[in-house]
This record gives C-alpha cells, sequence and structure tokens, in this order.
C-alpha cells in the first residue's frame, strides 16, 4: 500500500499553472514552472508519439493548441516537440522533458489519455520515463484497457482512476476497476457527492482528488467530499484541504 499523503497535501494545478491559454498555455513548461514557482502540485496529460514516447499533451487533435490539422499519435515526439503552442514560444514536450523541469520540487500527477487502436505501448512509456524519476509521481486514466495495464507496465508507481458520473451503469463500471489495483480516484467535481465515493473514501480509505475546480460552490464540493481538488482559472491557498 502506498503512503499517497503527498497526493492531497496541496492543490493540484490542472494542466500546469497556466493562465487559460492568453500567454502561459496549459501542458507546456512555462506552466509547469509557474506551478512549481508557487508550490502546487501538478497534473498533467499524457499521450503516445508515432514513435513510442510520451507526449504531454490534452487533446487527440493538434488543431486547438498548436493550429494544425492532424492527431497527435500520427507524428513523431521530434515533430511534436518543433511545434508550438498557441502562439508562444512553447513547444509540446515530452514527458521527460517535464519530469527534467520539475525535477521533484512538486508532485506530479499524470493523467493518461488513450487513443484505442494507437496506444498500445503508452502505459509501458510512462512507467519506463518514470522508472528513473526519483521526485513523487502518480499515473491515472480514465480508459480501462489503461488502467488494465498499470499493474504490469508501470509497477509500483501508483495508480488511480479518473472518473465522472452519477449514473448507475457509470458507477458500476467504477466499481469494477478496483480489481485492478487502484490506489486513489480522481473524480468529477460536480458528480460529488456519490456512493462509489463514499465507498472508496469511507471503507477502502482511498484518498480522492477532484477536476476541475473553478468555482467556490467546486471548492466546498471538495472540501466536504473529497481530500484534494484539481483547480484551474485561480489560486487557491496551500492550505486549502
Amino acid at each position: 500500500m502506498h503512503d499517497l499523503s503527498w497526493l492531497t497535501a496541496r492543490p493540484i494545478a490542472h494542466r500546469g499553472l497556466h493562465d487559460l491559454n492568453r500567454m502561459r498555455w496549459e501542458n507546456t513548461l512555462p506552466a509547469f514552472e509557474a506551478a512549481c514557482a508557487k508550490g502546487y502540485a501538478i497534473e498533467c496529460d499524457v499521450r503516445l508519439s508515432a514513435d513510442g514516447v510520451a507526449v504531454v499533451f490534452h487533446d487527440a487533435e493538434l488543431d486547438r493548441l498548436t493550429g494544425r490539422p492532424g492527431l497527435v499519435h500520427h507524428h513523431t515526439a521530434a515533430e511534436l516537440g518543433a511545434m508550438r503552442v498557441g502562439e508562444t514560444d512553447a513547444r509540446v514536450p515530452s514527458l521527460s522533458e517535464t519530469l527534467a523541469c520539475v525535477a521533484g520540487r512538486v508532485p506530479l500527477v499524470i493523467e493518461l489519455k488513450g487513443t484505442e487502436g494507437a496506444d498500445a505501448g503508452l502505459v509501458r512509456a510512462v512507467g519506463r520515463d518514470l522508472a528513473a524519476y526519483s521526485g513523487r509521481a502518480a499515473i491515472m486514466s480514465f480508459d480501462p484497457w489503461l488502467v488494465r495495464r498499470f499493474s504490469a507496465d508501470a509497477a509500483g508507481i501508483p495508480a488511480g482512476l479518473t472518473a465522472m458520473g452519477t449514473e448507475i451503469e457509470q458507477l458500476e463500471n467504477h466499481f469494477s476497476m478496483l480489481a485492478h489495483g487502484i490506489d486513489f480516484v480522481s473524480y468529477g467535481v460536480s458528480d460529488l457527492p456519490n456512493p462509489f465515493v463514499a465507498f472508496v473514501r469511507e471503507r477502502l480509505g482511498m484518498p480522492v482528488i477532484t477536476w476541475t475546480v473553478r468555482t467556490p460552490d467546486d471548492i466546498a464540493r471538495t472540501v466536504a467530499f473529497a481530500d484534494q481538488m484539481t483547480f484551474e482559472g485561480f489560486e487557491p491557498t496551500l492550505a486549502a484541504r
């Protein structure tokens, strides 16, 4: 059982401490550097490049963040690393570049974004990068086929389920993922409270973090029903719990 007290010790900056993509864009090294400077933990997203490298990028498509057409998994890490994010000088970083930037200064929570049929090596690539990292880091995913690979391809790394919803079928699917050795849950704040989150916190003693907290009501829900927030668009106090 992992000691995950560090996971809930400080607020987590959603995709880094960006400024809603005005000058400092999400999932870029400047956003990660800003989070480190303020002492916030960092959430980031990773996908698999065409040459099997974990790269930090949220969307499956390139357009919103780079202005280019096409899909992330059709490009090599070097090609992606040459693409500007927004109209800034920041480029699409690899996970290894992100780890070198953060360098253990704050915890990292890494969400693996699947593209079914094109992500067979994603968990392995992330596990390989984290094997050489001495800082605190955890992985998580919405995608059940990736969560099922965590224990084999990223052994020893704290692992979580990213989840949302309150419908019975959704909750049953979440309960089924408990069989795969997850250590924590990241849940959509607007869907709290619910029986799944109550069960994992109260019966299993798992930490629960929320996403994405933007309003006072979101903060209140986190305080009432979870253990820490993943925030965006404001700067919470480091004592917020």
